[in-house]
Order: structure tokens, then C-alpha cells, then sequence
């Protein structure tokens, strides 16, 4: 039975077609047989449709292929509906008020084109302009030796999706150790299901290099749980499979875990949990047992790969400033509007409660079934710990 999803994306691709073709292409034939050919390029793209709804009850052993469709689908489907919605504005101009010119079909070219330079754009450039993004968090509970301390923060690699693209992960991990930070933090997601991902980048990973060293948690997808897994032994040597690559590239995973930082005699915690997502992604974290052995510090500092835990649990608590992934800004952002917002109460950036922080990073990487990016651009954020001196 087909999906909804494919019922929507049908629907998407058939009508604008038919509206254009009736509308325009037929009165500009004058009926020529040829006038049909405006319909080839979805014919091909509906086969393409059923043969992916055909070929895989795995999405992602064929993810590049689903990546190339889905790129292909939104610069020609997207362009024509925007125009079609559009055109239809102009249906009261024209029976009511005898208007010949067309204001709005005229708006629907420029909007639907400028929709497929970004689609393109976004599939071919976008997806690798690495975004270096300087933020300060100020707190008066940050130990004075820790002024000025800086954090490079990444997240949601999603290594399968990177094609073998090794050139564009080296770039970044040569950005990354450029910006000469304390520490290095990664809030989850380093693949899509698999841990076999990670092997052609590795040894890239590997170089990324700080004082305080590299340290990262889980995300949902490094547990596998898209993946239909023959046995649950399979699914757990997976995870541990994900755990150790990390271990031999010198990242240590903070499993519901700290550590704490030294400079001079003062200190701060570094905690980190497994995945706290809101149903249907996965709930792992256990909070109360990082924390354990961090009372002696002023500043606590967590890493929590879903945004939505800060609201659900860690505002109760008394961590200063929580890192986190997850959103992706859904790979598309135009300046601080994304269809994100419409999922999360925070997606992108720095939020504050009152001293409490959360910075969210839209990702590094990218899901390979839908390989663009634009306006969310690749996300390395150096974050720049300040003493905030409190007036008497």
C-alpha cells in the first residue's frame, strides 16, 4: 500500500502539470501533439517513485539514490506549484476585473525560479560552505582561570551520507583545529545506522585535536533504530561498534558521564548524556547520574544531543550552559525563519533562561535523503566562556 508521504508526492507532481499544461502549454501549441512532452519530465520521475517505493524496505542502503531524486523532484516539482499557486491569484484579475496582464504568474516565474537556483545551490554548494560562528556565554558562576576559555562545538556528522566525500570532511576538520580551542565537543549523530559508516573517515576524525582533548556523546541515530536489525545482538554490537570507532579516533564518550576540567585550582564539570529525545526518538539519558561528583563545581557545562531536553529537564537543575544538535534548522533557513521553528521551540542558535543557557548547532553533516543545504549552513561554533562580574 503506498504511503501517505508518496500519495502527497504524487499528487505534487501530477497537478501542477496538468494545471500548466491546460492553462498555458496547450494555448501555445495550439493542440500540436508535441505540447505532451511537457510531461516527460515527470513521467520519469513518478517511475523513479515506485521503483524506489519497490526496490528497498531499507531506505537508507539506498540513500544516495533517494538523495539524487529528492533533489531532482523539489528543483522541478517546487518551481511549478509555487508557479501554479501564484497563477491562480491572478484568476479574479482576469474574470472579474478584465485585467490582461498577469502580476502574480509574472511573481510565480520569479519566486519559482529563484526556488530551484536554491535547491541547487543548496545540493551542490551549500552542503559543504562551513559556517564558522563565534558566540560568548557569559555566567557569573564561570571560575575566573576559566575567562576566556573556548569551545568548539560540532554535531550530526552523519557520516553515510557524506558519499566518500572525504575532501570536504578534511576541509572542515582542518577548520575545526584551526580555530586552536581548549576543548572540542561533538553532541551526536557521527552516522545515519551503521557503524561500517564511519570507517572511510576514520582516520580524518582522528586529527581533530584540542588541549583538553575531544569529547562526544550518542545521538539518535547512533543507536541504529532506522535500520532493521536481524537480531537485537546485532543492533547492541553496532552501538558498541559506533562507541569504540570513537574511542580509537581519541574521542572519549561521555555515556551518562563528566569529567571535570582543570585550570590552576579552579575547575569545571563537562557532562554528558545518552539521547533524551521526546517520543518516538530514543530516551537513554540519565541526568542525575552524570551529574554525580559535579556539586563542587560552579560551572556546569552539558552536552545533550535534543534541544528539548533543556525545557524537559535540565531548567530544573543547575547547569549553566547545555550544547546541543538535532535540528539540522531542517537544512534550509532564510536568515532566522525555518520550517524548523515549527518543531522546535529551539532550533538554531543561543537561548537564554535567565542565567541558563542552551545553544543549539544545526549540524555539520547532512540526512543523505535529502543531501542540500542552504541558509543552515555547515555549523562549527567556537564558543568563548566570560566571567560575568556581578555589580555590588
Amino acid at each position: 500500500m503506498l504511503s501517505k508521504l508518496s500519495i502527497y508526492l504524487f499528487l505534487l507532481l501530477i497537478i501542477p502539470d496538468i494545471y500548466i499544461y491546460k492553462s498555458y502549454i496547450t494555448k501555445s501549441t495550439g493542440g500540436n501533439p508535441f505540447g505532451w512532452l511537457w510531461f516527460i519530465p515527470s513521467v520519469i520521475l513518478l517511475f523513479a517513485l515506485v521503483w524506489i517505493l519497490l526496490s528497498s524496505r531499507d531506505a537508507l542502503a539506498i540513500q544516495h539514490l533517494i538523495g539524487t531524486f529528492t533533489i531532482t523532484y523539489m528543483a522541478i516539482v517546487l518551481p511549478k506549484t509555487i508557479f501554479m499557486i501564484c497563477s491562480l491569484l491572478d484568476l479574479p484579475l482576469k474574470y472579474l476585473f478584465k485585467w490582461q496582464i498577469q502580476p502574480f504568474s509574472w511573481l510565480g516565474i520569479i519566486l519559482g525560479t529563484g526556488m530551484m537556483l536554491m535547491v541547487l545551490y543548496g545540493a551542490i554548494w551549500g552542503k559543504t560552505r562551513f559556517d564558522v560562528k563565534q558566540v560568548t556565554f557569559a555566567s557569573p558562576n564561570l571560575p575566573a582561570a576559566f575567562d576566556g576559555y573556548r569551545i568548539a562545538q560540532i554535531s550530526d556528522i552523519h557520516t553515510g551520507s557524506w558519499n566518500g566525500d572525504r575532501a570536504a570532511l578534511q576541509k572542515a576538520v582542518d577548520l575545526i583545529n584551526a580555530q586552536q580551542t581548549n576543548l572540542i565537543v561533538f553532541t551526536g549523530d557521527i552516522v545515519n545506522t551503521k557503524a561500517s559508516e564511519l570507517e572511510p573517515f576514520e582516520n580524518i576524525l582522528a586529527q581533530l585535536k584540542a588541549p583538553d582533548g575531544v569529547f562526544s556523546i550518542l545521538g539518535n541515530h547512533d543507536y541504529g533504530p532506522y535500520h532493521n536489525w536481524p537480531t537485537t545482538e546485532a543492533r547492541d554490537q553496532n552501538i558498541r561498534d559506533v562507541q569504540n570507532k570513537q574511542a580509537s579516533m581519541g574521542w572519549q564518550l561521555l555515556n551518562n558521564d563528566h569529567v571535570i576540567l582543570k585550570r590552576a585550582t579552579d575547575s569545571i564539570a563537562l557532562i554528558g548524556v545518552e539521547n533524551n529525545g521526546e517520543p518516538p526518538f530514543s530516551q537513554y539519558s540519565d541526568l542525575p547520574k552524570a551529574m554525580e561528583g559535579t556539586e563542587q563545581c560552579s560551572f556546569k557545562l552539558l552536552l545533550s544531543h535534543n534541544p528539548t531536553h533543556w525545557r524537559r529537564e535540565v531548567l530544573d537543575t543547575d547547569i549553566d550552559l547545555m550544547l546541543s544538535g538535532h535540528t539540522h534548522a531542517m537544512q534550509f533557513a532564510v536568515g532566522r525563519h525555518s520550517p524548523s521553528r515549527f518543531m522546535y521551540p529551539e532550533w538554531s542558535g543561543l537561548y537564554m533562561e535567565g542565567k541558563q543557557g542552551l545553544y543549539v548547532n544545526v549540524g555539520l553533516g547532512y540526512i543523505g535523503l535529502m543531501p542540500l543545504r542552504f541558509g543552515a549552513w555547515p555549523e562549527i561554533t567556537v564558543i568563548t566562556l566570560k566571567q560575568l562580574k556581578m555589580e555590588n
